[in-house]
């Protein structure tokens, strides 16, 4: 891809996670200090959709990325970088306890706050922790879903993507979004494992992929310096 159309595809995935709306021309131009004109910006988006990265919901409104488009953005640009002092100390402190159960659920809680996802943990065979479910069934793109099934056929789907996850250990960091999530098609998880522990994100496909990854990244450092699992 093109380096123009590389840094246009990353301006409007990095748009549309924060606003959760489709980004129109005219605000690239005046959001992003593009050097260009918005008819410019304009003729671009022709070639990501003809590329199949963006997609036009309406026919007057902006673009928003496809599942391709937020895989060719990931796979681009996201990459783990130092977490926040913030995001740093709220980690740190939620290893900081002895007894292993609370050290994980503090440290999902942790996760799940700063990212405003969901996080889980699960150890040992059966053994699973989930918080953060209300903030993100208060994203735009779970409120349907919310609205067709409760809350308990919710977490049963989770605990049966969970026991498919936990058959392999994840070294490093994976993200895993779209019609690969198998929390479904319309979902992305940021994965990573310490020892038999499964650490995750999970959240929208609209997602901070750069600092899902980066949480991800200090929270196994932290739990693999202050565990033995």
């Amino acid at each position: 891809m093109e380096s123009r159309l590389a840094d246009l595809l990353r301006a409007v995935v990095e748009e549309y996670v924060k606003t959760a709306q489709p980004v129109g021309s005219q605000v690239l131009v005046d959001r992003r200090q593009l050097d260009v004109s918005s008819a410019t910006i304009r003729n671009w988006f022709a070639e990501l959709e003809e590329a199949g990265l963006i997609t036009q919901p309406h026919t007057s409104g902006g673009r928003i990325p496809t599942e391709h488009g937020f895989r060719a953005y990931v796979e681009s640009f996201v990459r783990p970088r130092p977490p926040t002092k913030r995001e740093r100390a709220s980690l740190a402190q939620a290893v900081q306890v002895e007894e292993e159960e609370r050290r994980l659920k503090n440290t999902a809680k942790a996760l799940a706050e700063l990212s405003g996802l969901a996080a889980f943990m699960g150890w040992r065979r059966a053994d699973t922790y989930y918080t953060g479910l209300a903030q993100l069934f208060a994203q735009p793109e779970f409120k349907d879903w919310q609205r067709v099934i409760g809350l308990s056929e919710v977490l049963d789907h989770l605990d049966e993507a969970l026991t498919v996850l936990r058959r392999t250990s994840y070294h490093e960091p994976l993200i895993i979004l779209g019609r690969e999530c198998p929390f479904g098609p319309a979902c992305s998880v940021v994965i990573v494992s310490v020892g038999s522990t499964l650490i995750g994100l999970f959240g929208p496909m609209r997602m901070d992929y750069q600092q899902a990854l980066s949480l991800m990244t200090q929270a196994r450092q932290l739990l693999s310096e202050n565990t033995t699992l």
